[in-house]
């Protein structure tokens, strides 16, 4: 309960609370305003200055949305300066690309001329050094061929040659006689033991004289003669007598008909300057050779002083054997000395082809390094061209444009 003077409040009436409360609140709210209204006379004081500097803020932005525009106006120049020149660069560039281009172009055309000139000019060159190469190659290559069968016909003379020497043991062992007369036999001994372009058969020498053979030797001793001579009659008396007379007579008889054959040799035969010092005179049996060497010693000496050797069919064939292997020597001598001259040829054909040879592989060294330097010279244009295709041009000439500057807003 509250006393109030007369009046009694009760406190546990809920109107009475009510009323209280609302009072209480009623009194807050005057309080709270009273003391917001002293609050905001102390902050009325107090923002004075700042309403001052909000109202220099606002000038200050005025001036600063001013500025704004001029700087928008100058941004716009420079915007509308900046695509003209660019549009002025773009067209310069344009330009100058397409003066790069058509310059690079033209060399370009012109070293493919030049190129294409120089590559024909080595086309004709080489074909015409092949053709000449091939040409002196062909020529050599005949040469070569026509020395070597040259050689081969060497060899397959040396090759008769030497078959021809190993045909002598047949022709030594065949001791029979080979015809009734000497010349017959002689003939037939000779033919068998030389070769047919070495001796001449019946040959009549500068004096008129008629041989039976001439041995063509050469010197010395040069052509040798052989004559035949058969002292028939005088051996069928030696072989006939019966007495001593009878025997006698026919020793004289055989010495006058040998030393008159040993002396015809002699004179006719022997031709200083044409013919051998010296003749053969062939007895066509063994018979009678082995009777005068047997009993007629003087006979064989006589017939050395004259420098007339006496033969058999076997000791003919030796001598003929002796006077093949001088044949032989002397032929192989020739025969050697043209294969000398053949080779000595051959070698000069050889080198002669290998400095030719060598002339080509120079030539096609020659083509190969003219081929690679016009590689390497396209490849380079190659590469220039590629760094013009990307060309980056860095260095512009400036465009002076027109910049608005800015302005300070006035305070």
């Amino acid at each position: 309960m509250i006393q109030i003077g007369d009046m009694t409040i009760d406190t546990s009436d809920p109107l009475v609370l009510a009323g209280l409360i609302s009072a209480g609140v009623a009194l807050l709210i005057v309080a709270l305003l009273i003391a917001a209204l002293r609050v905001a006379s102390r902050s009325a004081r107090a923002t004075e200055p700042l309403a001052q500097q909000l109202g220099y803020l606002g000038q200050h932005v005025q001036g600063l949305a001013q500025g704004q525009e001029g700087l928008r106006a100058s941004i716009q120049t420079v915007s509308d300066t900046s695509t003209t020149g660019q549009a002025q660069l773009a067209q310069t560039i344009e330009q100058r690309l397409a003066h790069v281009q058509q310059q690079m172009q033209d060399r370009l055309a012109d070293n493919a001329m030049r190129s294409q000139r120089g590559l024909t000019e080595m086309q004709e060159r080489m074909k015409e050094t092949l053709h000449g190469s091939s040409k002196q190659t062909t020529t050599s290559l005949t040469q070569l061929q026509e020395r070597l069968a040259a050689i081969d016909k060497a060899q397959d003379n040396i090759t008769k040659l030497s078959g021809d020497v190993l045909s002598l043991q047949d022709i030594l062992s065949n001791k029979q006689t080979r015809g009734a007369f000497g010349e017959i036999q002689l003939r037939d001994i000779v033919s068998k033991a030389l070769p047919s372009d070495s001796y001449a058969l019946q040959h009549t020498l500068s004096n008129g004289k008629r041989a039976d053979c001439l041995i063509d030797l050469p010197n010395p001793p040069g052509p040798i003669v052989i004559d035949s001579k058969f002292p028939l009659e005088a051996y069928e008396a030696l072989r006939a007598a019966d007495t001593d007379h009878a025997l006698k007579a026919a020793v004289a008889q055989m010495k006058v008909a040998v030393k008159k054959h040993i002396g015809d040799i002699s004179d006719k035969y022997i031709i200083e300057g044409e013919t051998a010092d010296g003749a053969l005179m062939f007895l066509p049996s063994e018979a009678v050779y082995a009777e005068l060497h047997a009993n007629f010693p003087d006979l064989v000496r006589e017939g050395f002083d004259k420098r007339v050797w006496i033969v058999s069919p076997t000791t003919c064939m030796a001598t003929l054997n002796t006077m093949r292997a001088i044949l032989k020597d002397a032929r192989m001598r020739e025969q050697a000395g043209a294969i000398r001259k053949e080779l000595s040829m051959l070698v000069q054909d050889v080198d002669r082809l290998g400095n030719r040879v060598g002339n080509l592989d120079r030539h096609f060294s020659q083509a190969s390094k003219d081929i690679e330097e016009i590689k390497i010279s396209a490849d380079k244009a190659g590469k220039r061209a590629n760094r013009l295709d990307n060309f980056d041009f860095e260095e512009i000439e400036e465009t002076p444009q027109n910049v608005v500057p800015l302005q300070a807003p006035d305070s």
